[in-house]
């Protein structure tokens, strides 16, 4: 497989059923809503539509609806004159007739304002351009539109933000590129290909992963989809292991999500062995709290549970006192009251009474019974 080819990755029965659509749409003329979310691969597919499709020896033009200014897209798309605006110090084609007689990818089609909306609709409906600034005649082109977006338009279309007759302009064929957690079977393959393209890139000798590594990348949800994990193993290439890759080389979110996977499978067990890899973390590697567990915790891929956990771990190492707990998460003494108001607002505050009664009490049976101070007194 060459890597830098445009082409689906995977043999899962999702990724079967997707080349059969691109397939399908490559054998017509028809319009293409491409649906999925961002990093799935709407782009590839959409290339490999165009790839397949009698339009294939014209060009192909793709244009980022977000990423231009309203102002501007008008011009990327019909073009100007010279004169027309301050900067245009030429005349400018847009993307329709540079694409005369190939395709157009509008990406992220569901940011356009309804201004150009209704512009688009026209240009849907009679195939004709005029360049912005521009009196000549309308020019009429022969350009096949497909486009993408991560939103759902037909709740845009239902929440007014998105025009009707646009959306049913544009959704003759709707393929659904689906998010890498539906075909997660796919990822060990996706990982062997993305790891010869960048050590072609970088000539670098070929890196291996621990089977821990490929199970953990496996079990990820991989909210980036597979664009997160690309660059997630360019990270691997380019820092030049001459090593086995392992477990604690990942991500920390990659860590964390699997660690609370695994809190959601094994609820009785996974609190405390979480709470003592967080604990590590903060006491022996110098992270704070809100790096290891307030982030993790408020995206959710830590439970109360693990937080209460951490919690009870740091008072049972600081013998209940709070400020200690505080110097402990290597947090600010600042952050002392703020700390304190996040625990009590998600209930993961606990009575420091019973920590230190527990110190106290060992303490006390030993004591001489005249003179000497506790334990527990001087972890005030």
């Amino acid at each position: 497989m060459r890597p830098n080819s445009l082409t689906l990755v995977g043999s899962s029965s999702s990724l079967q059923a997707l080349r059969q659509d691109i397939s399908h749409a490559g054998r017509c003329d028809a319009k293409v809503l491409l649906a999925g979310e961002s990093g799935s691969g709407k782009e590839i597919v959409a290339h490999m539509i165009h790839s397949g499709s009698r339009r294939h020896k014209a060009p192909m033009v793709t244009v980022n609806c977000a990423a231009v200014a309203e102002t501007l897209l008008e011009t990327e798309l019909f073009g100007h004159v010279r004169g027309s605006f301050t900067g245009a110090y030429r005349d400018r084609a847009g993307v329709f007739e540079a694409a005369d007689g190939g395709t157009v990818l509008l990406d992220e089609v569901g940011e356009m304002s309804p201004r150009m909306q209704g512009m688009l609709l026209r240009f849907l409906e009679t195939g004709e351009v005029q360049r912005v600034g521009s009196d000549d005649p309308r020019r009429r082109v022969n350009v096949r539109v497909i486009a993408a977006t991560h939103r759902t338009l037909r709740d845009g279309v239902e929440a007014k933000t998105f025009r009707e007759d646009l959306y049913y302009r544009l959704n003759i064929l709707q393929i659904r590129v689906p998010p890498l957690r539906e075909h997660a079977e796919d990822v060990p393959e996706l990982v062997d290909y993305w790891l010869e393209h960048f050590r072609a890139a970088y000539q670098t000798p070929p890196l291996k992963l621990a089977p821990e590594v490929i199970q953990a990348l496996t079990e990820y949800q991989w909210p980036g989809n597979v664009r997160e994990l690309r660059n997630v193993l360019e990270r691997f290439v380019s820092r030049g292991f001459e090593r086995e890759v392992g477990v604690g080389d990942l991500p920390p979110e990659i860590i964390l999500g699997t660690m609370a996977r695994t809190a959601a499978a094994a609820p009785r067990a996974a609190g405390p062995r979480t709470a003592d890899v967080l604990f590590d973390r903060m006491v022996k590697d110098g992270e704070s709290f809100w790096s290891v567990a307030y982030h993790p915790f408020m995206s959710r891929d830590l439970t109360r549970d693990d937080l209460r956990a951490l919690v009870k771990r740091g008072l049972t190492h600081t013998f209940g006192s709070y400020r200690l707990l505080v110097q402990t998460f290597n947090l600010p003494a600042d952050d002392y009251k703020k700390f304190l108001a996040f625990l009590h607002k998600y209930q993961c505050y606990m009575p420091f009474q019973q920590f230190r009664s527990a110190a106290i009490r060992p303490a006390q049976d030993d004591a001489p019974k005249a003179g000497g101070s506790s334990v527990g007194a001087s972890a005030r």
